[in-house]
């Protein structure tokens, strides 16, 4: 974490050091030109509690100004003699504030040969807020070490970001282990998980602060639990149960594929430590569940492979590596019965595998309403396939369609929903096709999405130079209640990993 810490003071530094100037020319000479902005904060819908959305001009010029501005004030940007633009953060949330539900306008000018010239204005309209806390792991693109990897929160409202829980920054063959799938009940982390793989691992459940670690395997179920999904109101989490490898290619632009040689799903009770197979398969593969808001259906994603009839694991993974080019998962759900405990049968969502894609990461607005999910020509792990976007299914109408407001040329994956359900944030490759990084959207009333932005920095080269992919965002209302210092307590202590049961549906 002090890496981190260091980088923004070195980046505060370096935007004071450079000198600023907060004045708008009144003698500027309108001009046709429009700069080029990194980020592009350029005709966006915004959330009424962002952080500043501070960029850098990447035109050349001799000197620079910005302002924002609407019918109920304005806030001038710090500009640097390179460009970058930084809005004072009270001032940027107190013109937000009263802006809500209008446009503003975001005017850029730069100085050339000792005249300045006004650039055509832009368009930032004001919406809803969104939740205020983001999570995420950040990650080098590549897996060969569990080194140097957390799970990390950032408030959206400041630049403010904290560590939930960190590994060792050294490879250490004793301790080093890798952490994922964090993942809160209805947005709140008076419930949450994460998992724990390697040494001292185990899955982390953390309920009003009290932390518990639990070894989530038994001979019953196929493997150690994986992508998990909380019960919007009980205490219970449906689980996919994966056995996960990873190919390397040779001669390809997409040179890792992650794929699974066999996956199910499993319910867990964490009241009781109880977990019991909802669909065990040994010719389908079931994975990334998803709960309907109301607690009464769950979303997931399923594969068929009748070659699996009767083969061993090692076999399953030498199949899966030959066939997975043309392994396609549909969209599926199940029902499920509070009172009982017990699931229903299996539901066709979408038939992916009829259109030659394959989808991932079923997730259903609060409302009730629309499952977001990913969808790619192969495979499952989409995070690696630059054909995966993003699609959305309205389950009044039953129609499906890409989100093409918000998708790009490159990797669109991993997603999230605000809890008032107007944003959605998810993973993106399309700065440079290498590292994943948060990207947000509005989504409208009337089911449209509308142009993503990257998650604002206090220096807008961040992004740029963070050797990290930003992996799994998942929204919050609040914060997590507990420090990392109590959580490596919890987890290095192997002999308090709790058992689980299996069976039992009472």
């Amino acid at each position: 974490m002090k890496k981190y810490i260091l980088c923004a003071l070195t980046a505060a530094l370096l935007l004071t050091a450079c000198g600023s100037d907060r004045t708008v020319p009144t003698d500027a000479v309108p001009t046709k030109h429009a700069v080029a902005l990194y980020p592009d904060y350029t005709n966006l819908v915004i959330p009424s509690n962002i952080a500043p959305l501070n960029f850098m001009v990447r035109d050349a010029a001799d000197a620079y100004a910005a302002v924002v501005s609407g019918s109920d004030g304005q806030v001038i940007a710090d500009m640097t003699a390179d460009g970058k633009a930084a809005f004072d953060e009270t001032e940027w949330h107190e013109l937000l504030e009263k802006s809500g539900g209008k446009t503003l306008t975001l005017t850029v000018y730069t100085k050339k040969e000792g005249k300045w010239h006004r650039h055509p204005a832009t368009t930032l309209s004001v919406a809803e807020p969104i939740d205020r806390y983001l999570s995420y792991r950040l990650i080098e693109p590549s897996y060969e070490l569990y080194r140097q990897m957390g799970l990390y929160q950032r408030d959206l409202t400041t630049f403010e970001e904290k560590a939930i829980y960190e590994n060792n920054r050294s490879y250490d063959t004793l301790h080093n282990h890798c952490v994922n799938c964090h993942n809160y009940q209805n947005y709140s982390t008076e419930r949450m998980l994460f998992h724990v793989r390697g040494t001292h691992g185990g899955t982390v459940f953390i309920e009003n602060g009290k932390i518990r670690k639990y070894g989530m395997k038994t001979d019953s179920i196929l493997s150690a639990a994986v992508y998990p999904t909380w019960h919007p109101q009980q205490n219970w989490v449906v689980f996919s149960s994966n056995q996960t490898g990873q190919a390397f290619r040779l001669i390809d632009p997409e040179k890792i594929e992650v794929m699974d040689f066999g996956s199910d799903l499993i319910f867990f009770d964490a009241e009781k430590g109880t977990l019991f197979n909802i669909l065990k398969t040994e010719e389908k593969m079931e994975t990334f569940p998803c709960w309907a808001p109301d607690g009464k259906k769950v979303y997931y994603c399923s594969a068929d492979v009748p070659q699996f009839k009767g083969l061993a694991k090692g076999e399953r993974e030498d199949l899966v590596t030959q066939i997975c080019d043309s392994l396609h998962y549909n969209l599926m759900s199940i029902t499920f019965d509070p009172a009982t405990r017990t699931f229903g049968t299996p539901v066709l969502e979408m038939d992916c595998a009829a259109q030659g894609l394959s989808a991932s990461v079923p997730r259903v607005s609060p409302d009730g309403r629309y499952v977001l999910f990913t969808m790619g020509k192969k495979g499952q792990f989409h995070i690696w396939h630059k054909t995966s976007d993003l699609y959305v299914k309205d389950l009044q109408t039953d129609s499906i369609r890409p989100l093409t407001e918000a998708n790009s040329p490159d990797v669109d994956s991993y997603h999230t929903w605000s809890s008032n359900g107007r944003w959605i944030v998810f993973s993106s490759r399309r700065d440079d096709g290498s590292y994943t990084r948060p990207y947000i959207a509005y989504f409208d009333a009337d089911g449209r999405a509308h142009k993503a932005f990257i998650l604002p920095q206090e220096d807008p080269e961040y992004n740029l130079t963070l050797l990290k992919s930003y992996n799994v965002p998942e929204l919050s209302r609040d914060a997590v209640p507990v420090t990392p210092e109590a959580l490596k307590e919890a987890i290095y202590d192997d002999a308090a990993t709790l058992p689980v049961n299996y069976g039992g549906r009472k």
